[in-house]
């Protein structure tokens, strides 16, 4: 395994780790930068594979599949932490929230099958990129600043409108399936060229 690989691998590792210290009880808030140090260097490492493998020639097929798995794992574990930060809170809220979850199952499923079929899955397009972007800003403004939010009560911070989370949420959700419906196109045309040359 070459080192992009090992950087993603440990991007997923770390995983479970910020999950577990956003959602620990009775830490006195120490947990909260705790969480925010491993996604920070978990940033870094999706930062540094890339470069690296792509600079010194280390591209392979395995990171080509590590690395969105590492992506969705990412988006999946902060879903679930808004999940049980939402879950006591009246609306519809937590339920939109699985709609990121369906959506990313949709993609896996997606991908298994051109992979099952020894064909590779379909690289992110514009909106896929653009929705991915803004569901990390968008999401972790939730975490950090939302109700009881990891942020709200320190220095000048204080928990966003439940409006403006509403609207975040719904521009996100909107903007996963538009790039899901984008991946389509290829998904379809990938599936359709492999049955013409069996």
């Amino acid at each position: 395994m070459n080192l992009p690989n090992k950087l993603t691998t440990f991007r997923v590792i770390l995983i479970p780790f910020f999950v577990f210290f956003m959602l620990a009880p009775n830490m006195t808030g120490i947990n909260h930068y705790i969480a925010a140090a491993i996604f920070i260097v978990a940033s870094l490492t999706d930062l540094l594979d890339g470069k690296i493998a792509r600079k010194y020639n280390m591209v392979s097929n395995l990171g080509k599949i590590l690395d969105p798995i590492a992506d969705k794992l990412s988006q999946v574990a902060i879903v679930i932490i808004l999940i049980v930060k939402f879950w006591s809170f009246d609306g519809p809220l937590k339920y939109l929230l699985f709609l990121f979850i369906a959506k990313e199952l949709i993609m896996v499923i997606g991908g298994g099958l051109l992979l099952a079929k020894g064909l590779r899955p379909v690289a992110a397009e514009m909106w896929g990129k653009v929705a991915t972007t803004v569901f990390y800003i968008f999401m972790i403004a939730i975490i950090a600043i939302g109700p009881n939010g990891a942020l709200v009560g320190h220095w000048f911070f204080k928990a966003l409108p439940t409006p403006v989370i509403y609207g975040m949420v719904i521009i996100s959700v909107i903007l996963a399936f538009v790039s899901l419906f984008g991946y389509a196109p290829g998904f379809i045309k990938q599936i359709k060229e492999n049955k013409s040359n069996k």
